[in-house]
């Protein structure tokens, strides 16, 4: 009798250690695909935000510039304050962008 139960337990035993295989199996490849979703997800918007900056951020300060040459010295601080809000979406687009990249990468803030 003792022997049957011993050959049950192993048994037993061998099922569960299966069973808890193939859950961490499954835990793992749910979360590398949800890792790699995520960072491309992340990469892709970061990218945009990254863009989307550049180009309103070079065009803002191209507008500025226009101002300063049309009018001379008399529009110099209104050329100037355009151009430097240009430059201040530009970075403000570029730190968004890299948030975003990071958060996708589920890297920590530094």
């Amino acid at each position: 009798m003792s022997g049957i139960l011993n050959t049950v337990s192993s048994e037993t035993d061998s099922k569960s250690k299966d069973v808890q295989s193939t859950v961490k199996d499954a835990e793992s490849t749910t979360s590398g695909t949800a890792t790699k979703a995520t960072s491309i997800l992340g990469n892709t918007l970061g990218g945009v935000t990254s863009t989307v900056g550049g180009v309103v951020g070079t065009a803002t300060r191209g507008l500025g510039e226009t101002v300063n040459s049309a009018t001379g010295g008399m529009g110099k601080p209104v050329g100037d304050a355009i151009s430097n809000i240009g430059s201040g979406v530009e970075k403000a687009g570029q730190d968004i962008s890299q948030g975003v990249k990071n958060a996708g990468e589920m890297k920590k803030p530094e």
